[in-house]
Parts: C-alpha cells; sequence; structure tokens
C-alpha cells in the first residue's frame, strides 16, 4: 500500500477543493491518503481586515516563520511515498503558515528523501514564490518531483479588483454583478481529477521522472512571458520595502500602521501606473529577448532548481 500525505494550508477553501479533487483520481486499492492542514497558533483570519491584509507583508515577504500548532504523532512518525505540497501565494511569496512549516524539524523529518509535488493556486504571479519553495524544499532534502500551477486566468487589472474584494468581504461571486469571479475558475477547479492519473501512475511504478513532462502535456502550468518580468521586478521592490517595514515594529506599531498606508498607496499606483509601463518595455524588447524569454519558459515549467 503506497502512503500518500496532503500538506496544505488554505483559507477559502479553494486549495483544498483542488487538492481533494486533484487525490480522486489518484487514491485506490493501491493507495491510500492522508491530509494535513498546516494550522498556525495565531491564525489568520478569513475574510481580511483591509489593515490586517496589508500588515503581514514583511513577515510575508521576508519568509519570517511564526508558530503552528503541533503535528499529530501519526503522521509525523509515518514515513510518506509521496507528499502534495499546496499552497497559496502571499506577496509573491508562499504564505506565512507553508512558509513556517517548511523551516520547521516537522518538515525535515517528513519531507527528507520523498518525492514532492507542489500545488499552488493564487491571482497570477507564482514563478519566485515556486522559486523560494524549490530552495526551501532542497534545504530539507525533498525531492521535488511534479508542478500544477492553477491561477485566476482573467487579465491581470480585473484579477486585482476582484481578488481584493474576495479577500475583504470573503465572497467568491461577482464583483457589483459585473465583474467575474475572483480566483481560480470553477472548471479549472473541477477538472484538476486529471492530472491524478499520471500521479498515480508514477506512484505506483516508482517512477516520477517523466512526471512533469505528462503533467506539463495536461496543462498543469503556463507560464507567461511578461508575469516572470513582472514577478522579478515586483521582488526586487518588495524586499525594499519589507526591509524598510520591518524596521517600523511590530504589527500594530504606530510607525509600522502609518508607513503600511503608504505601502498600500505604492501598490496602487504600482498596478496602475508601474505595471502598464513594465508592459510596454516588455513589447519593445519581446523580439531580442526572444530566445532568453523561451529559455525563461522552459525553466519555470520544470521543476529544476538554478545554481546560485
Amino acid at each position: 500500500m503506497k502512503q500518500v500525505l496532503v500538506i496544505y494550508y488554505s483559507q477559502t477553501g479553494q486549495l483544498y477543493d483542488i487538492l481533494n479533487n486533484i487525490t480522486k483520481t489518484v487514491v485506490g486499492d493501491q493507495v491510500n491518503i492522508s491530509y494535513l492542514k498546516i494550522t498556525p497558533k495565531k491564525s489568520f483570519d478569513f475574510p481580511w481586515e483591509s489593515k490586517k491584509f496589508y500588515d503581514v507583508f514583511p513577515e510575508s515577504f521576508l519568509q519570517i516563520p511564526s508558530e503552528l500548532q503541533p503535528i499529530p504523532p501519526e503522521i509525523l512518525n509515518k514515513k510518506y511515498d509521496l507528499v502534495i505540497l499546496g499552497y497559496q501565494v502571499w506577496y509573491l511569496t508562499p504564505s506565512i503558515p507553508i512558509n513556517s512549516f517548511l523551516k520547521s524539524e516537522a518538515a525535515k523529518k517528513l519531507l527528507k528523501d520523498t518525492p514532492v509535488i507542489t500545488v499552488v493556486a493564487c491571482r497570477n504571479m507564482w514563478i519566485q514564490a515556486q522559486e523560494k519553495t524549490k530552495k526551501l524544499l532542497a534545504a530539507v532534502n525533498a525531492n521535488l518531483v511534479g508542478h500544477i500551477a492553477l491561477v485566476d486566468r482573467h487579465i491581470n487589472h480585473i484579477s486585482v479588483i476582484t481578488i481584493e474584494y474576495w479577500m475583504v468581504s470573503g465572497k467568491k461571486d461577482r464583483y457589483k454583478g459585473v465583474f467575474p469571479k475572483p480566483g481560480v475558475s470553477d472548471k479549472d477547479i473541477r477538472t484538476a481529477e486529471k492530472f491524478g492519473g499520471p500521479i498515480q501512475e508514477a506512484l505506483l511504478n516508482n517512477d516520477f521522472k517523466n512526471l512533469q513532462q505528462k503533467l506539463l502535456e495536461l496543462d498543469a502550468v503556463r507560464v507567461n512571458p511578461f508575469l516572470v518580468m513582472t514577478d522579478e521586478r515586483g521582488n526586487i521592490v518588495f524586499s525594499k520595502w519589507a526591509n524598510h517595514l520591518i524596521k517600523k515594529g511590530s504589527p500594530g506599531n504606530p510607525e509600522r500602521t502609518k508607513w503600511i498606508g503608504i505601502f498600500k498607496y505604492y501598490l496602487l499606483f504600482a498596478v496602475w501606473v508601474i505595471t502598464p509601463i513594465v508592459f510596454i518595455v516588455f513589447l519593445l524588447t519581446y523580439l531580442p529577448m526572444y530566445q532568453k524569454r523561451n529559455k525563461e519558459k522552459r525553466y519555470y515549467s520544470s521543476v529544476l532548481l538554478k545554481d546560485n
């Protein structure tokens, strides 16, 4: 009997639904699946209060771990044949609960020398978050064998509006009755079960060598070259902001709160003014950078980790 552990953190339930649909076609007479929900000691409420939504930025981007509830010994002390790790993206970075888990002693025990498939559900920019996840997995000697990225497929500016509405209202419906529903589409969530077949085959054969290619043939990952560029630039700017804000004290500190307010307005400026400029630069450099963009698409679609 093959043992599979699904590790995840989901506020809205969207990621859980995706993982559940994937595993529907993995589980069987020869495969047993267990679930581990990562639970922070200090919870992150959903829907978010607007202030708290922005105030998690410094700790999130700087990957500062928070305390987690202990993992049950019946899970911690078992050896798994495969781990499926589901995560959200917070500020171009794996969410604080998942980041905290991956930096824990429990992760070292559960993931060492174990095949891992990552599943990300987010707005649209996941590239650098996945690179950070790859490094965290490498640090605990996990073996990344597959990656699935399901995203909001609407244009960037539309998804910015709808995702914030969802996060602060808790409602995954059509904002003002006009905008599309936020998040991963119902169709993509429902059809995520298609990924279970090749995962089960690799698991039963104990051969994950070609798994990512088979997942890519099922549209598991789409790499948008413009968003690769935007993600890279965003990480550079976010690094400066996060290091500045973390020096202003802990969450709730008046000085920090003032600067978080300024950061919020910067984000609006970046989305509505800077991003279109970046897009123009992207278009102007598209042909000269064509080979580089294709190379990036191949790399970011893979489970490889660059040597830095």
